[in-house]
């Protein structure tokens, strides 16, 4: 095999490219007519966003211009991906003379960092307190055609493996809890119309499990915070919900999986009957309107660790879906918005509580059930201990 020599730039690109997307998990972003540099994201680091420029700048006016594209285009990334904040690096890797960097300071939110060679880049004290394992990490032995070879391999397995993770989180499967949880509320429905006196029947509605907060405080009846969400008042009311939690279920299902989704239900449907109960005293209520809120904010919550594939989807289906429907229950008369509120709570903080397959870290969930419990606790007190 020839010996093939690569130039200066060429092995930092590649190894730099090595570094971030097999060590720090970042991705590439394709992004339409530009050229010389290569744009790479990773949405769980505190620097979304690492550049690598490999155009020659030559003066301080093409620099100064370059910065400003950059962080107009972060801009449109941020937004697209629901991001609250964004940092990125700017990495220069050939920077003219007549460009004064060493008199100019870095921009809000983009680190600007130039190197010539690699000596440079692994002495470079703002890469490195970001990075400390950069140096150890770019340290090959291969030059030249083995070098490009790992590297390329090397980066080809990892994008394999990345996309084999987004095949199995998105991949469908057969929402069989969701068509348990439908199949519960339409026997319930049933047995309330040829057992019962119907579905409009308060002694009905009550024998089969309707929330009432006297008989929870009075006689101890903790189950209808429960049972509640499987009591539905008129056809009407239970085709509306049955319709919402199979769209929306049979997907969540089909994402998390079907125990984590199973208790992200359960816990939206208490929590939402818990709310209900501090708003509300004397009042009969019922339905599933709740735990699916609940739904809807996990859906929220999983979509925003998945925004690169789903931002779309976030900003045109969802959170209209969302505040749609909030603005519903408060328009409408005999609507529990209460418990709307509370299931929508309770289902994201539970998801965090859970975490969100390949995305979530140890302390995200240590915050989620933090957060949980806080929640939880301070809603019990309001509704039963005031």
């Amino acid at each position: 095999m020839n010996q093939v020599s690569l130039n200066k730039y060429d092995e930092i690109v590649m190894k730099l490219l090595h570094y971030f997307i097999t060590v720090e998990g970042y991705s590439p972003i394709v992004l339409h007519g530009a050229q010389n540099e290569i744009w790479l994201e990773n949405m769980n680091s505190d620097y979304k966003i690492v550049r690598i420029v490999t155009n020659y700048i030559h003066n301080d006016e093409q620099y100064d211009f370059d910065v400003f594209r950059a962080r107009k285009i972060m801009g449109r990334i941020k937004k697209k991906t629901f991001s609250l904040g964004m940092n990125g690096i700017s990495i220069f890797l050939n920077l003219g003379e007549n460009v004064h960097f060493d008199d100019k300071e870095s921009p809000k939110n983009l680190l600007c960092v130039s190197v010539n060679d690699m000596d440079g880049l692994v002495k470079n004290k703002d890469l490195m307190n970001i990075f400390p394992d950069l140096k150890k990490d770019t340290d090959f032995k291969e030059e030249g055609m083995e070098l490009f070879i790992k590297v390329t391999s090397d980066i080809n397995r990892k994008n394999e493996e990345e996309a084999k993770k987004v095949e199995n989180v998105f991949k469908m499967k057969k929402p069989i809890v969701t068509y348990i949880l439908i199949g519960i509320c339409v026997l319930v429905y049933i047995l309330m119309t040829f057992l019962g006196n119907g579905s409009y029947d308060n002694e009905t509605l009550l024998k089969y499990g309707a929330l009432f907060k006297p008989f929870v405080t009075e006689y101890n009846e903790y189950f209808r915070l429960l049972t509640c969400a499987f009591v539905h008042i008129g056809m009407i009311h239970l085709l509306f919900n049955m319709y919402a939690l199979y769209v929306i279920g049979a997907q969540l299902e089909s994402f998390l999986g079907k125990v984590q989704y199973l208790i992200i239900y359960i816990f939206s449907a208490l929590t939402g009957s818990i709310l209900s109960c501090v708003f509300t005293s004397n009042a009969i209520s019922a339905g599933a309107s709740g735990a699916i809120f609940g739904l809807l904010g996990s859906l929220l919550y999983f979509g925003y660790h998945y925004r690169v594939y789903l931002g779309n989807v976030l900003k045109s289906q969802i959170i209209p879906l969302l505040i749609f429907n909030l603005m519903l229950g408060f328009v409408l008369v005999g609507v529990d918005s209460a418990a709307h509120i509370g299931g929508l709570i309770g289902g994201l903080l539970m998801t965090m509580a859970l975490g969100i397959k390949y995305k979530s870290t140890t302390s995200e969930k240590v915050n989620g059930w933090i957060l949980t419990i806080i929640f939880t606790s301070f809603i019990t007190y309001m509704a039963f201990f005031v």
